[in-house]
């Protein structure tokens, strides 16, 4: 259960003294000693979350506020002028981010993590207000035990036109308890309500379903999509195979539409719909491969393929406007790419990457209801962001926030993207950032792994790689075996199964940069975040001579200790899949029980509010290499997650981390 005074401490009627332009610039990188540097890139983006009103004459921004506090301001897109309108502190709730209910009305997400009966839990809660910060109110204030007991009030998955302040929310319901009886509703599972986030009036469109997992609407105002888990049914762990059912226009009878099975990734699994075409678009394979296709939702179920690429997955689809009007797939090849069906869109991205500074990436990221005036949000490897207004009519692009003001004048590196071979000759891909200026030979040097493991490093600003290239680092960011995006052989079974065939790859990326002449090799380090920083820690299990340095953020240390982690969850079996249970897995693959491999010295940071990885494994890990008479060092953040999303504990990381490897590395 939660405290339902929890959420009013978090929104209040105060404003905290926040201004977007209000940031020291430093004039060059070659006037930041190690601390400013690190004040400059360990601080959080000026803007968190932005959002466009459906007329498109204001702005609403989540920017950061004192520590793990936020600020919600709106702009007023005539006169360029911020209003700060409410402040979270983030003790324990911060804002995630806000949207417009209508011209007049918000509604916010709010995230925290709070400790409910000495456990650990994440919140989120829903709070509106109007655009001039008064009237906030809870929007889902209901009787204790009513929601699910993880304390998430629900999730948006329909903003309508915006002529009325209703939105459509997804909810969990749970049956209200006076002692041991039921009181009131009885009924258990997600349902979709009709909320009015200005009177708080709620009307019941779907009901609690038990085994429902997710609902997808059409952008219209119409549920489409369910997807469900029999699993649920007989209260046993999911084994993830998910059935999705669609509804026609104008109907309530629910119809199969697919299967997926989430391990296997046999099936279609549904990931949005177009109202305005009555179809549906879904993610299915394609030789080993996500690929994207359109189903039409009419009742004939009739499938075409909407785009598929012969050497990458598809990632997802671009949607445009309130209504969100589907109009590209997009993968990642070096950059982030994307295959338009709409040419209004694919012409608009590209005339405006055109005339932007360094051709950066363009993200549409909110429209008004007509679909004439744009929010856009531009980044390139060496411009870390900056938020456009654009009005198509008029002809007229703005500039309205920069994402990192204070690193106006500093250099920035350029990412370019290399491939080196493995051990067993594979071609990996990988991104090489040298500092501006330098002639890449003979460098000091750090190996930067991803976290995940399902993920990947895209081309783009990284403030973590940046701040290294900074202080004279060249960063090789590795796509590993195991990484997403490439089709299933490049995943390999996960980077936990195939664990040594990734953590090989990581060193072999290290092997690299010294062949190419690019490292000294007594100047190599290796830094990583979460699997990231697990990767950084079991490469000297393989190769303890190869790096003379270790960084490891929030990482996993002992594949036995995450197991445990995710016992007791609905996706407990999936997720203890996922990791393994063989000794080849467990044991070998965990830093943890090879500490006396080690011989460079470790660094490693984590936040007690980690909820990714339990701050319990870095702890162990320290415990472990100083009993074994190894060097290390556990920086401790009180009260941080795992994304560590507070400005002056990131900027104290990155100093330590400097400070550490000048002195490992000899420099």
């Amino acid at each position: 259960m939660y405290d339902v005074g929890m959420r009013a401490r978090a929104l209040r009627f105060g404003v905290a003294a926040v201004s977007l332009a209000a940031i020291a610039c430093p004039a060059s990188a070659q006037q930041m000693s190690d601390a400013d540097a690190a004040a400059a890139f360990g601080k959080r983006e000026s803007v968190l979350d932005a959002s466009l009103s459906p007329d498109g004459s204001k702005i609403a921004t989540v920017v950061p506020g004192p520590g793990q506090g936020t600020v919600l301001a709106v702009i007023d897109v005539a006169s360029g002028a911020s209003k700060p309108i409410n402040f979270a502190d983030g003790n324990p709730l911060a804002l995630v981010s806000c949207g417009w209910a209508s011209n007049t009305r918000l509604l916010c997400t709010e995230y925290g993590i709070a400790t409910v009966e000495g456990v650990q839990r994440v919140f989120l809660r829903l709070a509106s207000l109007n655009a001039d910060g008064s009237d906030a109110r809870a929007i889902t204030a209901q009787q204790r035990n009513q929601y699910r007991a993880q304390g998430s009030d629900g999730r948006v998955i329909d903003w309508r036109d915006g002529s009325s302040p209703k939105v459509l929310v997804e909810r969990y319901y749970m049956p209200v308890r006076a002692g041991m009886a039921r009181m009131g509703n009885s009924k258990q599972g997600y349902g979709v309500d009709l909320i009015d986030v200005e009177t708080g009036k709620v009307d019941h469109v779907i009901g609690p379903n038990p085994v429902a997992q997710r609902y997808i609407a059409d952008g219209t105002g119409a549920v489409r999509i369910m997807q469900t888990d029999e699993s649920l049914r007989r209260n046993v762990f999911s084994k993830g195979v998910e059935t999705f059912y669609y509804r026609k226009q104008g109907s309530d009878d629910w119809t199969p539409f697919s299967t997926y099975n989430s391990v296997t990734n046999e099936g279609m699994a549904p990931i949005a719909v177009d109202g305005s075409t009555d179809t549906a678009y879904a993610i299915g394979r394609v030789d080993g491969r996500d690929a994207l296709f359109r189903v039409a939702l009419d009742g004939s179920m009739k499938k075409e393929l909407a785009y598929a690429n012969p050497k990458y997955d598809v990632a997802g689809v671009i949607t445009v406007g309130r209504r969100g009007h589907i109009v590209a797939a997009t993968y990642s090849s070096d950059v982030e790419q994307a295959h338009y069906f709409d040419p209004k869109y694919e012409k608009l991205t590209a005339s405006l990457s055109a005339v932007l500074p360094n051709q950066p990436l363009i993200n549409i990221v909110d429209s008004s209801a007509d679909g004439t005036k744009h929010l856009i949000y531009a980044e390139s490897d060496v411009d870390s962001g900056r938020y456009y207004f654009f009005d198509e009519r008029a002809k007229k692009l703005r500039q309205i926030a920069i994402e990192r003001p204070q690193l106006a004048g500093v250099p920035l590196g350029k990412m370019t993207s290399v491939s080196y071979p493995a051990a067993d000759g594979t071609a990996i891909p990988a991104y090489l950032t040298l500092p501006p200026g330098s002639d890449g030979k003979n460098l000091q040097a750090i190996v930067m792994p991803h976290g995940g493991p399902a993920s990947r490093d895209q081309w783009g600003f990284d403030w973590l790689t940046q701040f290294f290239v900074n202080r004279g680092y060249a960063v090789l960011q590795p796509n590993y075996r195991g990484s997403t995006g490439y089709g299933d052989d490049w995943f390999n079974d996960n980077a936990w199964h195939s664990w040594k065939t990734a953590i090989g790859d990581v060193n072999d990326a290290g092997r690299w940069l010294v062949k190419q002449g690019i490292a000294d090799p007594a100047k190599l380090a290796i830094v990583g975040w979460s699997y990231g920083g697990y990767a950084a820690l079991q490469s000297n299990v393989l190769d303890p001579a190869l790096f003379h340095a270790v960084v490891a953020v929030a990482p996993v240390t002992d594949l036995g200790m995450l197991r445990d982690e995710h016992k007791g969850y609905v996706n407990t079996r999936l997720a203890l899949d996922e990791i393994g249970d063989s000794p080849e897995i467990v044991e070998s693959g965990s830093p943890l029980r090879h500490v006396g491999a080690f011989k460079a010295p470790v660094l490693m940071f984590h936040g007690t509010k980690d909820m990714n990885v339990d701050i319990k494994e870095s702890q162990a890990m320290d415990a472990a290499l100083d009993k074994a008479g190894k060097q290390s060092t556990l920086i401790v953040y009180p009260g941080l997650d795992h994304q560590l999303r507070d400005s002056a504990a990131r900027a104290d990381m990155l100093s330590k981390s400097a400070a550490f490897l000048e002195q490992a590395l000899h420099l």
